[in-house]
């Protein structure tokens, strides 16, 4: 379980997060959604270890990892689809998804199966097995995307943060993506699901929150959210 409690984050003077809370308890898909600027990718920062909250604590399985380095926080088993997907463009699609089970190859994660993992990862995402040698930097935005979450799911992890994983998307790019996201979490993947397609998130997710200016003003099952008036008006474009 990823557990995040009063949590306090930002740039500099900046403050972005203002004691927020969370909880992703293990084989769920909890959803944080909000408008742009509202803190969603601030958030997935603060629990990754590339910026260091203020104040607030966050424990996976039990153990304390606000403040910890971003490869610690690895190790100890959450993986990160970042927003932009940040492929490493000059190495091929396979080896993308080998730096994804580093930390298994070296010994700081239990190694089990990377080839048997490698494999079920290309047949997750067929477009990937079929582009399996080529560079990174010449896929599609949607290949792009769909590598980085493989990579993350390449950590054999306690849970994945998938971040805007529709952004620039084609729709049936968006809609390939998130019946990928499905097929994860009927096989017990845990995820933290940050996105600013609402509709999409919540019909996929057990529970949500809404982030707005940096604190939580809603939460619930998803199935609530989605019949909420203000969620409707403000995030499903007054429909669902």
């Amino acid at each position: 379980m990823l557990s995040i409690k009063n949590l306090e984050a930002g740039y500099g003077k900046v403050k972005v997060l203002h004691g927020i809370s969370i909880e992703v308890p293990n084989g769920q898909v909890i959803t944080l959604i909000g408008s742009n600027g509202a803190g969603k990718t601030t958030t997935m920062r603060a629990i990754t270890g590339m910026i260091k909250p203020t104040a607030g604590e966050i424990t996976l399985s039990g153990k304390r990892i606000d403040g910890s380095d971003s490869y610690t926080i690895a190790r100890l088993g959450l993986a990160h689809s970042p927003e932009g997907r940040r492929v490493f463009s000059t190495m091929s699609v396979t080896d993308n998804l080998l730096l994804g089970a580093f930390p298994r190859l070296t010994g700081s994660r239990p190694k089990g199966d990377v080839q048997g993992d490698l494999d079920r990862a290309m047949d997750l995402f067929p477009r990937l097995k079929e582009r399996r040698n080529q560079l990174a930097g010449t896929l599609s935005g949607g290949e792009q995307q769909m590598l980085a979450m493989a990579r993350a799911v390449m950590l054999n992890p306690e849970i994945v943060l998938l971040d805007e994983p529709s952004m620039g998307l084609a729709p049936i790019l968006v809609e390939e993506v998130f019946k990928i996201i499905s097929r994860l979490k009927s096989e017990g993947v845990t995820m933290l699901l940050v996105e600013q397609f609402a509709a999409a998130a919540l019909n996929v997710a057990d529970y949500g929150y809404v982030l707005e200016n940096g604190r939580i003003t809603a939460h619930g099952p998803a199935d609530k959210l989605k019949h909420d008036p203000a969620v409707i008006a403000a995030y499903l474009g007054g429909s669902h």
